[in-house]
């Protein structure tokens, strides 16, 4: 079997995010795979827009890493008891495309903020993905609280017991691609 291609999506810009951490960290103890990082740098949504270009470049390059990945990994930060904007944006824009690439897709959704970890924003994203029939893991929340706090200087995960937790994660998303590719 061919080395799994993860597309990992963090939902912060921010150049030193903790979530981008957090999602490099999954990507290292999911193991040996090929990954890409998408690009969620896209324009807001706008049916004038579309109806004017179509979907843009930056918005089919996105969907095109989708339809060639076995699984996603999101990372999403919380704001305001939300998902980040720059989330919604992009399933607003994915939503557009037919057939919808995330059909079917294994997703594994993390985060790490302040005291609650990202909790809410976990249930609000698993909320805005109900529409797109992805495989989402059940049960799949993992959260690492108090972020400024989590990882060492090399962005490793400090507390073994997450570490633990994450690494469960992984081999259960591994799993799910196995029984997609198994179909």
């Amino acid at each position: 079997m061919d080395k799994p291609k993860i597309l990992a999506i963090s939902g912060s810009l921010r150049k030193h995010s903790k979530n981008t951490t957090l999602l490099r960290e999954a990507i290292e103890v999911f193991g040996s795979c090929s990954h890409k990082m998408g690009n969620l740098n896209l324009p807001l949504y706008n049916g004038d827009l579309e109806d004017e270009i179509g979907l843009p470049r930056e918005v089919t390059n996105l969907v095109h890493q989708i339809k060639e990945s076995d699984a996603l990994i999101i990372a999403t930060p919380e704001y305001n008891k939300m998902i980040p904007g720059v989330l919604k944006n992009a399933l607003d824009w994915i939503s557009r495309h037919k057939p919808q690439p995330l059909t079917g897709k294994p997703v594994a959704l993390i985060s790490t903020a302040g005291r609650s970890g990202g909790e809410v924003s976990q249930i609000t994203m698993k909320q805005a993905l109900g529409s797109f029939n992805t495989r989402m893991l059940q049960g799949s929340a993992f959260i690492v609280p108090f972020s400024d706090q989590a990882f060492d200087s090399n962005g490793k995960l400090i507390d073994l017991k997450q570490k633990e937790s994450l690494t469960s994660l992984m081999v259960r998303l591994r799993q799910e691609i196995s029984l997609v590719r198994g179909l």
